[in-house]
């Protein structure tokens, strides 16, 4: 992990502001050093700026608090919502990780307002979505 820590990936203002432990699980460190290695940190090196994490780790009751998806990978610790601040720059992000890394899920979120990317180790389906 070159450019991104675990206290970056499990960061939460709603966590913060709700008082919700968003400390991750021993299996969800393993899985965010999984997607930092194969994903983020390829993705910071080709792109050349820094990357924000938006929202990465999430407890289940972080989860809950969000509105997130039951199923949600970012509560294993398996992805990650990315920006760099405008739609022109995200869509860089996901052209590179769409052509050049290994992904599980990769999001166009509100026409590229943030980049929701998912690493499996050894499961990845390369899916890439709109929403």
């Amino acid at each position: 992990m070159k450019h991104f820590t675990i206290k970056e990936l499990s960061h939460s203002d709603t966590a913060i502001l709700k008082g919700i432990d968003n400390y991750p699980t021993a299996e969800a460190i393993i899985n965010l050093t999984a997607l930092v290695n194969n994903v983020l940190d390829p993705l910071r090196e080709r792109y050349g700026k820094p990357i924000r994490v938006s929202s990465g780790y999430r407890s289940a009751i972080l989860n809950r608090s969000v509105n997130g998806a039951t199923s949600s990978q970012h509560r294993l610790g398996e992805a990650a919502d990315i920006t760099v601040g405008s739609r022109e720059e995200n869509r860089k992000l996901f052209e590179i990780i769409k052509n050049e890394l290994t992904f599980d899920q990769l999001i166009d979120e509100r026409n590229f307002s943030w980049v929701h990317v998912s690493f499996r180790e050894g499961r990845n389906r390369k899916q890439v979505l709109k929403l």
